[in-house]
Protein backbone atom coordinates (compact mmCIF):
# COMPACT_ATOMS: atom_id res chain seq x y z
CA UNK A 1 0.00 0.00 0.00
CA UNK A 2 1.27 3.27 -1.25
CA UNK A 3 0.90 5.36 2.29
CA UNK A 4 1.50 9.56 2.41
CA UNK A 5 1.64 11.19 5.96
CA UNK A 6 1.44 14.55 5.71
CA UNK A 7 3.66 16.22 8.51
CA UNK A 8 4.81 19.30 10.08
CA UNK A 9 7.40 21.18 11.86
CA UNK A 10 6.51 23.01 14.71
CA UNK A 11 7.40 26.49 16.42
CA UNK A 12 10.31 24.44 18.59
CA UNK A 13 11.09 22.15 15.22
CA UNK A 14 10.09 18.45 16.87
CA UNK A 15 7.19 17.31 14.48
CA UNK A 16 3.47 17.70 15.58
CA UNK A 17 2.16 15.68 18.00
CA UNK A 18 -0.96 14.35 16.03
CA UNK A 19 1.08 13.67 13.28
CA UNK A 20 3.88 12.06 14.96
CA UNK A 21 0.74 9.75 15.72
CA UNK A 22 -0.40 9.22 11.73
CA UNK A 23 3.25 8.91 10.94
CA UNK A 24 3.44 5.50 13.51
CA UNK A 25 -0.18 4.73 12.53
CA UNK A 26 1.57 4.37 8.79
CA UNK A 27 4.58 2.49 9.71
CA UNK A 28 2.66 -0.02 11.45
CA UNK A 29 0.76 -1.34 8.43
CA UNK A 30 2.06 -4.25 6.83
CA UNK A 31 3.98 -3.82 3.50
CA UNK A 32 3.56 -0.40 3.18
CA UNK A 33 5.20 2.25 1.14
CA UNK A 34 5.35 5.34 3.23
CA UNK A 35 5.96 8.82 1.75
CA UNK A 36 6.08 12.33 3.99
CA UNK A 37 5.04 15.55 2.83
CA UNK A 38 5.28 18.97 4.48
CA UNK A 39 5.07 22.14 3.82
CA UNK A 40 7.34 24.92 4.85
CA UNK A 41 10.70 26.86 4.53
CA UNK A 42 13.98 25.79 3.85
CA UNK A 43 14.54 24.34 7.39
CA UNK A 44 11.99 21.84 6.87
CA UNK A 45 14.19 20.03 4.72
CA UNK A 46 16.67 18.68 7.38
CA UNK A 47 13.56 17.95 9.69
CA UNK A 48 12.46 15.95 6.89
CA UNK A 49 15.42 13.98 6.60
CA UNK A 50 15.69 12.78 9.88
CA UNK A 51 11.71 11.41 9.99
CA UNK A 52 12.79 9.45 7.19
CA UNK A 53 14.87 7.72 9.42
CA UNK A 54 11.74 6.04 10.96
CA UNK A 55 11.27 4.00 7.80
CA UNK A 56 9.53 6.54 5.03
CA UNK A 57 11.34 5.59 2.09
CA UNK A 58 11.21 9.39 0.76
CA UNK A 59 9.64 13.13 1.50
CA UNK A 60 8.92 15.84 -0.34
CA UNK A 61 9.12 19.39 0.63
CA UNK A 62 6.88 21.92 -0.88
CA UNK A 63 8.95 25.16 -0.48
CA UNK A 64 8.50 28.41 -2.35
CA UNK A 65 7.89 31.72 -1.28
CA UNK A 66 4.40 31.60 -2.88
CA UNK A 67 3.30 29.49 -0.61
CA UNK A 68 4.23 31.69 2.33
CA UNK A 69 1.13 32.81 4.77
CA UNK A 70 -1.26 30.18 3.92
CA UNK A 71 -4.40 29.39 5.64
CA UNK A 72 -6.02 26.00 5.40
CA UNK A 73 -7.87 26.27 1.77
CA UNK A 74 -4.54 27.61 0.42
CA UNK A 75 -2.57 24.71 2.55
CA UNK A 76 -5.11 22.41 1.53
CA UNK A 77 -4.93 23.23 -2.10
CA UNK A 78 -1.62 23.10 -2.21
CA UNK A 79 -1.34 19.89 -1.09
CA UNK A 80 -3.96 18.35 -2.87
CA UNK A 81 -1.48 19.06 -6.02
CA UNK A 82 1.18 17.10 -4.37
CA UNK A 83 -1.66 14.31 -3.62
CA UNK A 84 -2.48 13.84 -6.62
CA UNK A 85 0.97 13.61 -8.61
CA UNK A 86 1.89 10.92 -5.63
CA UNK A 87 -1.15 8.94 -6.53
CA UNK A 88 -1.40 7.03 -2.87
CA UNK A 89 -4.08 4.64 -1.44
CA UNK A 90 -4.13 6.22 1.80
CA UNK A 91 -3.08 9.75 2.83
CA UNK A 92 -2.82 9.57 6.27
CA UNK A 93 -2.96 13.50 8.60
CA UNK A 94 -2.99 14.32 12.05
CA UNK A 95 -6.29 15.49 13.46
CA UNK A 96 -4.62 19.13 14.21
CA UNK A 97 -1.66 21.13 14.59
CA UNK A 98 -1.04 22.79 17.79
CA UNK A 99 -0.03 26.26 16.78
CA UNK A 100 -3.19 26.46 14.38
CA UNK A 101 -5.12 24.21 15.98
CA UNK A 102 -8.43 24.07 13.57
CA UNK A 103 -8.64 20.73 12.77
CA UNK A 104 -9.62 21.42 9.27
CA UNK A 105 -6.94 20.81 6.63
CA UNK A 106 -7.04 17.08 6.52
CA UNK A 107 -10.94 17.25 5.52
CA UNK A 108 -10.01 19.99 3.12
CA UNK A 109 -7.59 18.42 1.54
CA UNK A 110 -9.72 15.03 1.20
CA UNK A 111 -12.38 17.04 -0.51
CA UNK A 112 -9.87 19.09 -3.33
CA UNK A 113 -8.05 16.24 -3.64
CA UNK A 114 -11.15 13.81 -4.52
CA UNK A 115 -10.65 11.13 -1.56
CA UNK A 116 -12.65 9.40 1.21
CA UNK A 117 -12.49 10.78 4.13
CA UNK A 118 -12.83 9.24 8.06
CA UNK A 119 -11.98 11.47 10.74
CA UNK A 120 -11.19 11.50 14.67
CA UNK A 121 -9.53 7.94 13.71
CA UNK A 122 -8.71 5.96 17.36
CA UNK A 123 -7.40 2.58 15.37
CA UNK A 124 -7.13 1.30 11.89
CA UNK A 125 -8.65 -1.67 12.29
CA UNK A 126 -8.72 -3.18 8.11
CA UNK A 127 -6.44 -2.55 5.16
CA UNK A 128 -7.27 -4.84 2.38
CA UNK A 129 -10.59 -4.55 0.51
CA UNK A 130 -11.73 -1.65 2.29
CA UNK A 131 -10.43 1.02 4.42
CA UNK A 132 -12.12 0.13 8.57
CA UNK A 133 -11.24 2.39 11.18
CA UNK A 134 -12.41 2.76 14.50
CA UNK A 135 -13.09 6.38 15.62
CA UNK A 136 -13.65 8.46 18.40
CA UNK A 137 -17.18 9.75 18.11
CA UNK A 138 -18.95 7.23 15.70
CA UNK A 139 -17.59 3.49 16.07
CA UNK A 140 -16.18 1.75 12.88
CA UNK A 141 -16.72 3.42 10.05
CA UNK A 142 -15.53 1.89 6.11
CA UNK A 143 -14.62 4.01 2.73
CA UNK A 144 -13.12 2.69 -0.21
CA UNK A 145 -9.69 3.75 -1.51
CA UNK A 146 -8.07 6.07 -2.31
CA UNK A 147 -8.85 7.88 1.11
CA UNK A 148 -8.08 9.98 4.04
CA UNK A 149 -7.84 9.96 7.13
CA UNK A 150 -7.38 11.87 10.23
CA UNK A 151 -5.82 10.41 13.82
CA UNK A 152 -6.32 11.39 17.15
CA UNK A 153 -3.37 10.67 19.96
CA UNK A 154 -3.61 6.65 19.24
CA UNK A 155 0.29 5.56 19.69
CA UNK A 156 3.68 7.03 19.92
CA UNK A 157 6.09 7.45 17.48
CA UNK A 158 8.92 5.28 17.61
CA UNK A 159 12.68 6.28 17.89
CA UNK A 160 15.07 5.56 15.15
CA UNK A 161 17.25 2.85 15.40
CA UNK A 162 21.22 3.00 15.54
CA UNK A 163 21.93 1.73 12.33
CA UNK A 164 18.68 3.45 10.53
CA UNK A 165 19.49 5.37 7.28
CA UNK A 166 18.41 8.55 5.80
CA UNK A 167 15.88 8.58 3.29
CA UNK A 168 15.85 11.26 0.31
CA UNK A 169 14.07 14.78 0.61
CA UNK A 170 12.62 16.02 -2.53
CA UNK A 171 11.46 19.81 -3.27
CA UNK A 172 8.88 20.81 -5.53
CA UNK A 173 8.44 24.05 -6.26
CA UNK A 174 5.19 25.80 -7.09
CA UNK A 175 6.49 25.43 -10.66
CA UNK A 176 7.09 22.16 -10.58
CA UNK A 177 3.10 21.33 -9.11
CA UNK A 178 1.50 23.30 -11.21
CA UNK A 179 0.26 25.50 -9.10
CA UNK A 180 -1.87 28.65 -9.77
CA UNK A 181 -0.19 30.71 -7.36
CA UNK A 182 -3.27 32.91 -6.72
CA UNK A 183 -4.73 29.85 -4.85
CA UNK A 184 -1.38 29.87 -3.04
CA UNK A 185 -0.35 30.97 0.22
CA UNK A 186 -1.60 34.96 1.05
CA UNK A 187 -2.53 35.44 -2.21
CA UNK A 188 -5.07 32.11 -2.07
CA UNK A 189 -6.19 32.65 1.73
CA UNK A 190 -9.37 34.11 2.55
CA UNK A 191 -9.09 34.48 6.84
CA UNK A 192 -6.63 37.11 7.52
CA UNK A 193 -5.50 37.89 11.38
CA UNK A 194 -6.73 41.23 11.84
CA UNK A 195 -4.94 41.52 15.50
CA UNK A 196 -4.00 39.07 18.23
CA UNK A 197 -3.59 39.60 21.88
CA UNK A 198 -2.62 37.70 24.75
CA UNK A 199 -5.14 35.61 26.28
CA UNK A 200 -6.62 36.26 29.50
CA UNK A 201 -10.34 34.38 28.67
CA UNK A 202 -11.15 32.61 31.18
CA UNK A 203 -9.18 34.18 33.91
CA UNK A 204 -10.80 34.01 37.00
CA UNK A 205 -10.27 35.83 41.13
CA UNK A 206 -9.95 32.82 42.73
CA UNK A 207 -11.54 32.31 46.35
CA UNK A 208 -9.32 30.23 49.22
CA UNK A 209 -11.86 28.24 50.92
CA UNK A 210 -11.96 24.96 53.68
CA UNK A 211 -12.09 21.61 52.55
CA UNK A 212 -15.60 21.89 54.39
CA UNK A 213 -17.26 23.92 52.09
CA UNK A 214 -17.05 21.74 48.55
CA UNK A 215 -20.31 19.98 48.67
CA UNK A 216 -22.04 23.41 49.41
CA UNK A 217 -20.26 25.20 46.78
CA UNK A 218 -20.73 22.38 44.09
CA UNK A 219 -24.13 22.73 44.77
CA UNK A 220 -24.49 26.37 44.62
CA UNK A 221 -22.51 26.26 41.44
CA UNK A 222 -25.47 24.09 39.43
CA UNK A 223 -28.13 26.06 40.47
CA UNK A 224 -26.55 29.19 39.55
CA UNK A 225 -27.01 27.49 36.08
CA UNK A 226 -30.55 26.98 36.41
CA UNK A 227 -30.80 30.73 37.18
CA UNK A 228 -28.46 32.02 34.62
CA UNK A 229 -29.86 34.50 32.66
CA UNK A 230 -29.45 36.44 28.94
CA UNK A 231 -28.11 39.43 31.26
CA UNK A 232 -24.41 38.68 30.49
CA UNK A 233 -25.02 38.92 26.66
CA UNK A 234 -22.67 40.53 24.28
CA UNK A 235 -23.84 44.07 23.49
CA UNK A 236 -25.67 43.64 20.53
CA UNK A 237 -24.53 45.88 17.26
CA UNK A 238 -26.01 48.95 15.86
CA UNK A 239 -25.86 46.91 12.23
CA UNK A 240 -26.61 43.34 11.68
CA UNK A 241 -25.81 40.61 9.29
CA UNK A 242 -28.81 39.95 6.46
CA UNK A 243 -28.97 36.14 5.71
CA UNK A 244 -27.62 34.13 8.50
CA UNK A 245 -27.35 30.51 7.88
CA UNK A 246 -26.68 28.16 11.09
CA UNK A 247 -26.47 24.25 10.87
CA UNK A 248 -27.24 23.05 14.12
CA UNK A 249 -28.65 25.08 16.63
CA UNK A 250 -26.58 25.24 19.50
CA UNK A 251 -25.10 28.22 18.21
CA UNK A 252 -28.15 30.34 17.69
CA UNK A 253 -27.83 32.58 20.63
CA UNK A 254 -24.21 33.44 18.92
CA UNK A 255 -26.06 33.73 15.93
CA UNK A 256 -28.88 36.44 16.96
CA UNK A 257 -26.29 38.87 18.43
CA UNK A 258 -24.99 39.45 14.56
CA UNK A 259 -28.34 38.94 12.80
CA UNK A 260 -31.96 39.00 13.01
CA UNK A 261 -32.75 37.15 9.55
CA UNK A 262 -31.25 33.45 10.39
CA UNK A 263 -31.95 30.14 8.93
CA UNK A 264 -31.81 27.11 10.70
CA UNK A 265 -30.22 24.15 8.27
CA UNK A 266 -31.22 21.16 10.63
CA UNK A 267 -28.24 19.13 11.95
CA UNK A 268 -29.45 15.62 12.14
CA UNK A 269 -31.16 15.67 8.81
CA UNK A 270 -28.32 16.72 7.14
CA UNK A 271 -26.18 14.46 8.54
CA UNK A 272 -28.88 11.64 7.55
CA UNK A 273 -28.47 12.63 4.17
CA UNK A 274 -24.50 11.31 4.16
CA UNK A 275 -22.48 12.97 1.80
CA UNK A 276 -24.70 14.20 -0.50
CA UNK A 277 -25.55 16.84 1.93
CA UNK A 278 -22.44 18.90 0.82
CA UNK A 279 -23.08 18.72 -2.83
CA UNK A 280 -26.81 20.02 -1.74
CA UNK A 281 -25.81 22.08 0.58
CA UNK A 282 -23.05 23.92 -1.71
CA UNK A 283 -25.85 24.42 -4.14
CA UNK A 284 -28.07 25.95 -2.40
CA UNK A 285 -25.52 28.56 -0.75
CA UNK A 286 -24.59 29.65 -4.67
CA UNK A 287 -27.95 30.27 -5.28
CA UNK A 288 -29.14 32.21 -1.96
CA UNK A 289 -25.45 33.70 -1.18
CA UNK A 290 -25.90 33.99 2.68
CA UNK A 291 -23.76 36.53 4.32
CA UNK A 292 -22.74 33.99 6.50
CA UNK A 293 -22.87 30.60 7.52
CA UNK A 294 -22.18 28.94 11.42
CA UNK A 295 -21.64 25.99 12.87
CA UNK A 296 -21.78 23.94 15.73
CA UNK A 297 -18.49 22.25 17.38
CA UNK A 298 -19.41 18.41 16.79
CA UNK A 299 -17.22 15.78 15.36
CA UNK A 300 -19.28 15.87 12.37
CA UNK A 301 -19.83 20.02 12.12
CA UNK A 302 -15.75 19.85 12.28
CA UNK A 303 -15.86 17.09 9.38
CA UNK A 304 -18.14 18.64 7.30
CA UNK A 305 -17.61 22.81 7.12
CA UNK A 306 -14.30 22.40 6.21
CA UNK A 307 -15.28 20.35 3.10
CA UNK A 308 -18.35 22.84 2.06
CA UNK A 309 -15.62 25.50 2.57
CA UNK A 310 -13.36 23.94 0.41
CA UNK A 311 -16.08 23.36 -2.69
CA UNK A 312 -16.90 27.24 -1.84
CA UNK A 313 -13.05 28.40 -2.02
CA UNK A 314 -13.96 30.39 1.16
CA UNK A 315 -12.82 30.70 4.36
CA UNK A 316 -13.43 29.03 7.94
CA UNK A 317 -12.58 29.82 10.84
CA UNK A 318 -12.42 27.39 13.78
CA UNK A 319 -13.67 27.29 17.44
CA UNK A 320 -14.95 30.60 17.74
CA UNK A 321 -15.59 32.12 20.81
CA UNK A 322 -16.94 35.89 20.03
CA UNK A 323 -18.11 37.52 17.21
CA UNK A 324 -18.77 41.16 15.96
CA UNK A 325 -20.44 42.82 12.93
CA UNK A 326 -20.36 46.14 11.28
CA UNK A 327 -23.53 45.16 9.27
CA UNK A 328 -21.21 43.76 6.27
CA UNK A 329 -18.18 42.03 7.67
CA UNK A 330 -17.93 39.35 10.49
CA UNK A 331 -15.59 39.50 13.00
CA UNK A 332 -14.71 36.14 14.71
CA UNK A 333 -12.50 35.50 17.77
CA UNK A 334 -10.60 32.60 18.69
CA UNK A 335 -7.71 31.08 20.75
CA UNK A 336 -4.26 30.12 18.90
CA UNK A 337 -1.05 29.18 19.87
CA UNK A 338 -1.90 26.76 21.88
CA UNK A 339 -4.18 29.41 23.69
CA UNK A 340 -1.51 31.91 24.55
CA UNK A 341 -3.42 34.08 22.17
CA UNK A 342 -6.59 35.25 20.87
CA UNK A 343 -6.82 36.23 16.88
CA UNK A 344 -9.23 38.47 15.30
CA UNK A 345 -9.71 37.28 12.27
CA UNK A 346 -11.72 38.59 8.87
CA UNK A 347 -12.79 36.35 5.82
CA UNK A 348 -12.42 38.21 2.56
CA UNK A 349 -14.54 35.93 0.43
CA UNK A 350 -18.32 34.99 0.71
CA UNK A 351 -19.88 33.46 2.94
CA UNK A 352 -17.77 33.98 5.76
CA UNK A 353 -17.85 30.89 7.60
CA UNK A 354 -17.12 29.95 11.22
CA UNK A 355 -17.52 26.93 13.80
CA UNK A 356 -18.73 27.88 16.98
CA UNK A 357 -17.59 26.51 20.66
CA UNK A 358 -20.67 24.51 21.99
CA UNK A 359 -21.59 22.38 24.72
CA UNK A 360 -21.81 18.32 23.66
CA UNK A 361 -25.26 16.68 23.37
CA UNK A 362 -26.06 15.13 26.76
CA UNK A 363 -23.27 16.93 29.14
CA UNK A 364 -22.88 16.45 32.52
CA UNK A 365 -24.04 18.98 35.14
CA UNK A 366 -21.15 18.26 37.13
CA UNK A 367 -17.55 17.09 35.83
CA UNK A 368 -14.63 15.69 38.01
CA UNK A 369 -11.36 16.05 35.76
CA UNK A 370 -8.28 13.95 37.19
CA UNK A 371 -4.98 15.49 36.90
CA UNK A 372 -1.43 13.49 38.01
CA UNK A 373 -1.77 14.57 41.46
CA UNK A 374 -4.85 12.70 42.13
CA UNK A 375 -3.18 9.54 41.07
CA UNK A 376 -3.06 7.71 44.55
CA UNK A 377 -6.41 8.53 45.46
CA UNK A 378 -8.35 7.74 41.63
CA UNK A 379 -10.54 5.11 43.06
CA UNK A 380 -11.23 6.54 46.08
CA UNK A 381 -12.44 9.61 43.44
CA UNK A 382 -14.34 7.35 41.10
CA UNK A 383 -16.29 5.72 43.70
CA UNK A 384 -17.18 9.39 44.90
CA UNK A 385 -18.31 10.40 41.77
CA UNK A 386 -20.15 6.93 41.22
CA UNK A 387 -22.01 7.45 44.58
CA UNK A 388 -22.85 10.80 43.80
CA UNK A 389 -24.54 9.50 40.43
CA UNK A 390 -26.77 6.84 42.46
CA UNK A 391 -28.17 9.78 44.27
CA UNK A 392 -30.95 11.47 42.80
CA UNK A 393 -29.56 14.64 41.32
CA UNK A 394 -27.02 16.38 39.18
CA UNK A 395 -25.54 14.00 36.85
CA UNK A 396 -21.49 13.74 37.06
CA UNK A 397 -18.70 12.69 34.79
CA UNK A 398 -15.20 12.06 34.77
CA UNK A 399 -12.12 13.54 32.78
CA UNK A 400 -9.03 13.93 32.61
CA UNK A 401 -5.90 15.91 32.11
CA UNK A 402 -3.35 15.57 29.60
CA UNK A 403 -0.73 14.29 32.24
CA UNK A 404 -3.03 12.07 33.99
CA UNK A 405 -3.96 10.70 30.30
CA UNK A 406 -0.20 10.14 29.81
CA UNK A 407 0.24 8.30 33.45
CA UNK A 408 -2.47 5.71 31.62
CA UNK A 409 -4.73 7.02 34.88
CA UNK A 410 -7.55 7.61 32.20
CA UNK A 411 -7.99 7.12 28.48
CA UNK A 412 -7.67 9.62 26.30
CA UNK A 413 -11.36 9.70 25.20
CA UNK A 414 -11.48 11.35 28.57
CA UNK A 415 -9.26 13.72 28.14
CA UNK A 416 -9.92 17.86 28.95
CA UNK A 417 -7.76 20.42 26.66
CA UNK A 418 -6.26 21.71 23.51
CA UNK A 419 -5.17 18.02 22.60
CA UNK A 420 -8.14 16.65 23.85
CA UNK A 421 -12.00 17.68 24.18
CA UNK A 422 -13.81 21.30 25.43
CA UNK A 423 -16.43 21.38 28.24
CA UNK A 424 -18.60 23.64 29.47
CA UNK A 425 -20.30 22.21 32.48
CA UNK A 426 -21.79 24.29 35.36
CA UNK A 427 -19.63 22.95 37.47
CA UNK A 428 -15.96 21.98 36.84
CA UNK A 429 -13.88 19.86 39.94
CA UNK A 430 -10.32 20.23 39.35
CA UNK A 431 -8.83 18.04 41.18
CA UNK A 432 -4.65 17.87 41.60
CA UNK A 433 -4.27 19.16 38.13
CA UNK A 434 -1.51 21.71 37.74
CA UNK A 435 -3.26 24.29 34.87
CA UNK A 436 -1.14 24.13 31.82
CA UNK A 437 -2.55 26.60 29.38
CA UNK A 438 -3.58 23.37 27.09
CA UNK A 439 -5.83 21.79 29.96
CA UNK A 440 -7.00 25.51 30.42
CA UNK A 441 -7.86 25.73 27.01
CA UNK A 442 -10.64 23.19 27.23
CA UNK A 443 -12.46 23.86 30.71
CA UNK A 444 -12.27 27.62 30.67
CA UNK A 445 -16.16 27.57 30.17
CA UNK A 446 -17.17 25.73 32.43
CA UNK A 447 -19.72 27.77 34.90
CA UNK A 448 -18.00 27.25 38.20
CA UNK A 449 -14.57 26.29 38.46
CA UNK A 450 -13.23 24.47 42.19
CA UNK A 451 -9.58 24.17 42.35
CA UNK A 452 -8.24 21.21 44.69
CA UNK A 453 -4.18 21.75 44.74
CA UNK A 454 -1.46 21.79 47.26
CA UNK A 455 0.61 24.26 45.70
CA UNK A 456 -0.62 27.87 46.03
CA UNK A 457 1.15 29.20 42.97
CA UNK A 458 -0.69 26.64 40.97
CA UNK A 459 -1.96 28.14 37.51
CA UNK A 460 -5.05 26.32 37.49
CA UNK A 461 -5.87 28.77 40.56
CA UNK A 462 -5.65 32.06 38.25
CA UNK A 463 -8.46 30.17 36.39
CA UNK A 464 -10.67 28.69 39.24
CA UNK A 465 -13.45 30.53 40.85
CA UNK A 466 -12.91 28.77 44.13
CA UNK A 467 -9.54 27.16 45.38
CA UNK A 468 -9.00 24.45 48.29
CA UNK A 469 -5.26 24.42 48.94
CA UNK A 470 -5.44 20.61 49.90
CA UNK A 471 -4.14 17.33 48.04
CA UNK A 472 -6.21 15.29 47.12
CA UNK A 473 -5.83 12.57 49.68
CA UNK A 474 -6.86 14.78 52.64
CA UNK A 475 -10.18 15.37 50.92
CA UNK A 476 -11.31 12.26 49.32
CA UNK A 477 -9.32 9.27 51.26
Amino acid sequence: MRIVVCVKQTVAGDINPFDACAYEAALQIPESEIILLSMGPEKTYEFLVNLTRLGAKEAYLLCDRAFAGADTLATAYTLSLAVKKLAPDLVICGRQTIDGDTGQTGPSLAMTAGLSLITNVMQIKQTEGQLCCVTRDRGEQYVNYPALITVERMNRLRLPSIRSKRGKVIRWNAQELGADTKKCGIKGSPTKVLASFANEDGKRKCRFVDTSMLDALIEEGVQKEKERTEQGAERLPEKKLKKVWIVGGKCKQMAQNISDDIRVIDREAAESMGQSFIRWFVSMVEKEQPAAILWDSDFWSKQTAPQVAALLRTGLCADCTALETDGEHLYMYRPAFSGNVIAKISCAARPQMATIRTPADGAADIICAFGKGAKNVQPLLEAYVQRKNSEKGPRWEIAASRAAVDAEMLPYEMQVGLTGRSVNPPVYLAVGISGAVHHIEGMKQAGTVIAVNPDRKAPIFEYADYGILAAAEEIFS
